[in-house]
C-alpha cells in the first residue's frame, strides 16, 4: 500500500497502520514499539534517538521497504 513518502515526523502507530510491511525493520533494530501504547504519539524521530539509531538511514530503509515494488 503507497501512502507517499515516510519522514521522521511521522507518527509510528500510522507507518505501522499504513505500511504494516515495515514491522521487521522495526524489529530488525529491537523496536519492541508495535505494540506499545506510546507508538500512538511518537515519532520516528523519536523512537530512533532512543535507540542510538541513525534517524536517516531508519527512514530510508522504512522508504525502501514501504515502496518496494
Amino acid at each position: 500500500m503507497s501512502c507517499g513518502k515516510i519522514t521522521e515526523d511521522m507518527n509510528i502507530k500510522e507507518i505501522i497502520e499504513k505500511h504494516p510491511e515495515v514491522v521487521p525493520v522495526f524489529q530488525k533494530y529491537n523496536m519492541g514499539c508495535i505494540g506499545c501504547i506510546a507508538a500512538s504519539f511518537e515519532k520516528i524521530s523519536d523512537i530512533a534517538s532512543v535507540h542510538g539509531v541513525d534517524v536517516k538511514k531508519f527512514v530510508e530503509e522504512l522508504n525502501e521497504v514501504a515502496h518496494k515494488n
